[in-house]
């Protein structure tokens, strides 16, 4: 089954926004900084406690949330992106390249270094997606 959440950009206040987020909704709130990351060493020393990834998770309920300042900048109100799960690398595949038919791609379809098969694109209509397939372990 194909999951969807909501996927919230902020403009460095990732980790004040989810932990409001977390007293209203409740649930297990994890975050890892640029500084904790691979892009540590491509990220300014004042950007290095900026939010990388969040996650806030309830149940069935999630919400994710970064200070990644988008390719066309940060403009407030209109930071929501969809991040959607796949369950194999066929589905994955076939909706990246549909949706990039006509849109911008940010990051293709690779494997990542939290070791999923990821993507980022703006399609046709001007919405972001970001697709992820965690991949089966290879050990």
């Amino acid at each position: 089954m194909i999951k969807i959440n909501p996927y919230l950009g902020f403009d460095g206040n990732c980790r004040e926004a989810m932990t409001y987020y977390q007293k209203c909704f409740g649930g297990e709130l994890t975050f890892q900084t640029f500084g904790e990351s691979p892009m540590s060493e491509q990220t300014p020393p004042d950007k290095q406690d900026r939010i990388l990834h969040s996650s806030l998770s309830h149940g069935d309920f999630i919400i994710m949330g970064t200070d990644m300042t988008p390719p066309g900048g940060f403009k407030a109100g209109t930071e929501v992106g969809l991040a959607v799960n796949f369950d194999s690398e066929e589905e994955i595949r076939k909706v990246y390249d549909l949706l990039k038919e006509g849109g911008k791609v940010y990051d293709e379809l690779k494997e990542s270094f939290w070791g999923s098969l990821f993507a980022s694109i703006q399609d046709k209509y001007g919405k972001d997606w970001m697709l992820d397939f965690e991949l089966p372990n290879k050990e």
